[in-house]
């Protein structure tokens, strides 16, 4: 899979879990379709789903045995790098850690790397 089909595995990802357990309704940016998500947000969904896919290669399919919340804190933590990547002084909810991310996003990141895991096999 390109890193480009990743980035777009990654968004589709994300949208399903918001859908699944984000609270209420969602705001409009967060379940944006991929033609209309800025191009700095497909190259950090690209650039983590490379992450977690290089992550699954290394560890000889083992990570699998990583549980939902070390999935999902991996995810975070790569996705917090690339806030930093694009931008300069990013607000503090892009780059919160972990415990402090709202329960739906926590699992909605594991979904993400749950969503990755299928497709890398």
């Amino acid at each position: 899979m390109s890193q480009t089909e990743g980035a777009r595995h990654f968004r589709e990802a994300w949208i399903t879990g918001v859908r699944e357990h984000f609270p209420g309704e969602p705001k409009a940016g967060y379940v944006t379709s991929w033609d209309d998500t800025p191009e700095w947000e497909r190259q950090a969904a690209g650039s983590v789903y490379e992450q977690v896919r290089q992550f699954l290669n290394v560890s000889s399919g083992q990570a699998a045995r990583l549980t939902r919340e070390q999935k999902s804190r991996f995810v975070a933590t790569c996705w917090t790098a690339q806030m930093y990547r694009h931008f300069e002084d990013p607000k503090p909810g892009y780059v919160a850690d972990w415990p402090d991310l709202p329960k739906w996003q926590q699992e909605t990141d594991a979904d993400i790397f749950e969503a990755i895991e299928k497709v890398v096999g």
